[in-house]
């Protein structure tokens, strides 16, 4: 991949029936990709997979946006409905259209989950599902599989090796997708719900944000019709 230039990152609040809505553009020069990226129930476009998503792929072409939720940018401190949340998604995909190129659609948790569950009616190029929230922590029985076998598109899902809304290991158990919807796994090893690593695991946090990125941009750069 040819590294590019990327400007200082741009906000475009964009009006939704749930409120307003704001992305974050972190644009690479000329873009081949935008991967949008929506944040979790619990946090905002802070988190670490997202912040070093933002950072390390602009430069190889993806124009990364990410995307804040009405009730993030509200201030509120829980999150609305599933329903909701998919309203507000919705409501902003023109003008993640707009650059011109195709859309990945993604999150990370419950923003994994609206990407899921819109990807076909909205006609993204493919789903990046980071920490998919499989099933509630010690609930396997609430499976959420459905949801995300149902994108209809290529998804990849990037999970902590010790995330207890889903370990790895339990997608092995997983049929391997919907027709053209096909996932892939991508395994950091140790890391959490939220992709950090205990002080005594073999690899440093940044090598786990390393694994997670260029993953995810060697992903990205399969050409299309290929998946």
């Amino acid at each position: 991949m040819t590294s590019d230039t990327t400007a200082e990152p741009d906000q475009q609040t964009v009006e939704t029936p749930a409120g307003d809505a704001r992305i974050t553009w972190h644009a690479a020069k000329r873009p081949r990709r935008v991967l949008a990226l929506g944040h979790g129930a619990g946090g905002g476009i802070e988190a670490r997979d997202l912040r070093a998503l933002a950072a390390a792929l602009p430069p190889l072409g993806v124009t990364v946006a990410l995307v804040e939720q009405p009730w993030r940018v509200a201030g509120k401190k829980l999150a609305p409905a599933p329903k909701t949340l998919d309203t507000g998604w919705r409501a902003l995909w023109p003008a993640l259209e707009k650059p011109g190129v195709p859309v990945v659609a993604g999150g990370r948790s419950a923003g994994a989950r609206v990407a899921c569950r819109t990807a076909r009616e909205l006609g993204a190029h493919a789903v990046l599902a980071l920490s998919f929230p499989l099933h509630p922590p010690g609930r396997p029985e609430k499976s959420r599989v459905a949801e995300l076998l149902g994108s209809g598109v290529p998804t990849l899902v990037v999970q902590g090796g010790n995330d207890p809304f889903g370990k790895p290991a339990e997608y092995a158990e997983l049929p391997g997708g919907a027709p053209g919807g096909a996932y892939e796994l991508l395994e950091v090893p140790g890391a959490d719900h939220g992709f950090a690593v205990p002080k005594r695991a073999p690899l440093s946090q940044d090598e786990a944000l390393d694994i997670l990125t260029e993953g995810v941009a060697a992903w990205l750069a399969v050409p299309d019709g290929t998946r």
